[in-house]
């Protein structure tokens, strides 16, 4: 879908006059690839946080230096592992965890789909040293973090580079485990409604279905993974997103007047990394975080 189109699109329906969203709950939800170190295909996934990890300057592999470990280097920064010195706002987002927890409770009660072939592809990722043994199991609910990128990719290399650029920027907090087009698109535009009184940034949950592996098993080329093998995981995964969901929703409206209808309160912060909707955010490059707003972008400027 691409985050332009998730970002105009929840703008249109905040602003419309037809409803009231002030006290409304919002389950993002869609399906993505999926980190096998973290789990597996058709789990369902929650987010705590949301990272924009497309947002860095890109070097062809073939032309970057011998210590690099990816051709992905944070703006404003010129090492791989250097936190963003140029901040936009849209690198990180994080939900109310209170409220996260509580929507893996009600999804756990669900069953899940899978299917033969998921079960035969999810063999496949067996291995001697074990790393993705999370990647051989049954499909479950798990707390792990989407990584966001209008560029649909695949490879274990791209795939370490991107838990590599969560766990800096969430300052070693966050957990990449599933890919997504929309969400920080989704969510800048929530936070925005929220600043003008709209929505509540509060009552958002991040969800998604793990409908193919983000990168090969041991021996099979990343093409290979992305284009010609049937994992038997998009439909499962299709289907898992109204399962769950459909669990969250119960659980909300069960409980609306004793816990919902007056909100979960968070027991972290909620927000994004300028603290725009107040408080002080536990990620980010802490008392620089000024100066890398401020700071010039002369000779890297686009547009």
């Amino acid at each position: 879908m691409a985050e332009i189109n998730a970002a105009v699109t929840t703008t249109a329906l905040v602003l419309s006059p037809h409803f009231d969203l002030t006290s409304t709950y919002f389950l993002i939800a869609g399906i993505g690839g999926i980190n096998p170190e973290v789990t597996t295909v058709c789990s369902v996934t929650f987010a705590r946080y949301a990272i924009q990890v497309a947002l860095q300057y890109e070097f062809d592999p073939r032309e970057i230096p011998a210590n690099f470990s990816t051709g992905y280097v944070p703006q404003g920064s010129t090492t791989p592992d250097q936190y963003p010195g140029d901040i936009y706002g849209t690198e990180v987002f994080e939900v109310n965890d209170a409220l996260r927890k509580l929507a893996v409770k009600f999804a756990r009660t669900a069953t899940l789909n899978d299917s033969v072939e998921a079960i035969a592809y999810r063999a496949l990722y067996a291995s001697p040293n074990g790393i993705y043994a999370a990647g051989t199991q049954p499909p479950s609910v798990v707390e792990c973090d989407v990584a966001t990128s209008d560029n649909y990719w695949s490879g274990r290399l791209l795939g370490e580079s991107v838990s590599n650029f969560t766990r800096l920027v969430t300052n070693g907090t966050g957990l990449y485990c599933n890919t997504a087009q929309e969400d920080n698109g989704t969510l800048e535009a929530l936070i925005r409604a929220h600043v003008a009184g709209l929505v509540d940034f509060h009552r958002v949950i991040i969800m998604r279905t793990a409908s193919d592996m983000d990168r090969p098993y041991p021996g099979q080329a990343a093409t290979s993974n992305l284009w010609w093998e049937n994992q038997g995981a998009f439909r499962p995964a299709v289907r898992n997103i109204y399962l769950a969901g459909v669990k969250v929703v119960q659980g909300i409206l069960d409980d609306w007047e004793e816990t919902f209808e007056k909100g979960v309160e968070a027991s972290n912060y909620v927000g994004n990394i300028l603290g725009t909707i107040g408080g002080s955010p536990d990620f980010g490059p802490g008392p620089t975080l000024s100066e890398a707003l401020t700071k010039k972008r002369s000779i890297r400027r686009r547009g």
